[in-house]
């Protein structure tokens, strides 16, 4: 092959790789690891009333192997959150608005966590890809009832003793 030609497949892959890994771009959760606004990438949504906007999700995966009737099963869950689709205002954003935004990301992992836990108590069928569906699809509207009750009881942040609050709330059930 020509040097041309490898330079040219070089520059492709490198492209496609690049393509790639922007598609992937997450930060799993991580005790200790909180965000900053750095980590915040996408532009504000024009005309949006909301000073921030975290991005964040709970993936799973699983393999099973039947033996006879029984199903042996092992998870992979995790919460990951997004920067590229997560975004702030910055000449409206401090602190405790920080700090709400880690509490999305931070809910996020503790719905994860009671994900694992229904995976780990329940005896599945051969119709596990099914049954795994169904609990995923519980806990995120569980997950999404809780956010919402969240940004309600702390007026998105603005209310700072009941945001307080909520940051001590989650941090004792994170451990």
């Amino acid at each position: 092959m020509g040097i041309l030609k490898k330079i040219v497949l070089l520059v492709l892959l490198s492209t496609s790789l690049s393509s790639y890994c922007q598609i992937l771009d997450t930060i799993p959760w991580a005790k200790g690891r909180g965000l900053t606004w750095k980590d915040f990438r996408a532009k504000p949504k024009v005309g949006s009333n909301a000073a921030a906007v975290t991005a964040s999700g709970i993936t799973y995966s699983f393999s099973s192997l039947a033996r006879g009737s029984e199903v042996e099963v092992e998870f992979k869950v995790n919460t990951f959150f997004y920067p590229d689709k997560s975004w702030y205002k910055k000449e409206v954003c401090d602190d405790i608005i920080l700090s709400h935004e880690q509490l999305h990301f931070d809910i996020s992992e503790l719905f994860a966590r009671k994900f694992k836990k229904r995976l780990n108590e329940l005896t599945f069928t051969l119709k596990i890809k099914e049954e795994v569906r169904t609990i995923y699809k519980d806990i995120l509207k569980e997950l999404s009832d809780f956010q919402e009750l969240y940004d309600w009881e702390t007026n998105f942040s603005r209310d700072t003793e009941k945001q307080l609050e909520w940051n001590k709330k989650v941090a004792e059930l994170l451990e």
